[in-house]
C-alpha cells in the first residue's frame, strides 16, 4: 500500500529528502519516474502502465507536498517503516486505501525502480 500525504500537511518539506525513491514532491511541482530510480526512457511498470520515465507528469497536488503511488515502496527495501511518516511533525503521512499492494509487490516495485541496487 502506498503512502498519501493528507490536506493537513503543513508544506515544512521535512518528508521530502527522506523518500529513497523520490517519490515525494513539492505541491506543483512536476514529477518523473526517473527521479531517483534507475529507470530512463520508455518503461513498462509493474502496474502494466507504460510511460516514459524522462518526460515531466502532471503535480497530483497544486497546494501541498504529495506522493506518487506508482514510486512509492513504503521504504520495503531500504528501512523497517515509512520515513516520510517518521519524520512527519503532524502525522499527515498516512497509509493510501486507494493503492493496496502486497510486501512482495513493494518490493517487486523496488527492486524495478532500483536495479543495481
Amino acid at each position: 500500500m502506498a503512502i498519501v500525504i493528507t490536506d493537513e500537511c503543513i508544506n515544512c518539506g521535512a518528508c521530502e529528502p527522506e523518500c529513497p525513491n523520490t517519490a515525494i514532491y513539492e505541491g506543483a511541482d512536476d514529477w518523473r519516474y526517473a527521479d531517483g530510480t534507475d529507470l530512463e526512457g520508455n518503461v513498462v511498470l509493474p502496474s502494466g502502465k507504460e510511460a516514459n520515465a524522462n518526460e515531466a507528469q502532471e503535480p497530483l497536488s497544486d497546494e501541498i507536498y504529495y506522493i506518487v503511488p506508482d514510486k512509492c515502496t513504503e521504504c520495503k527495501g531500504f528501512h523497517e517503516e515509512p520515513q516520510c511518516a517518521a519524520v512527519c511533525p503532524v502525522d499527515c503521512c498516512v497509509p493510501d486505501d486507494e493503492h493496496v499492494e502486497s510486501e512482495e509487490e513493494l518490493l517487486a516495485k523496488q527492486r524495478f525502480m532500483h536495479q543495481d541496487e
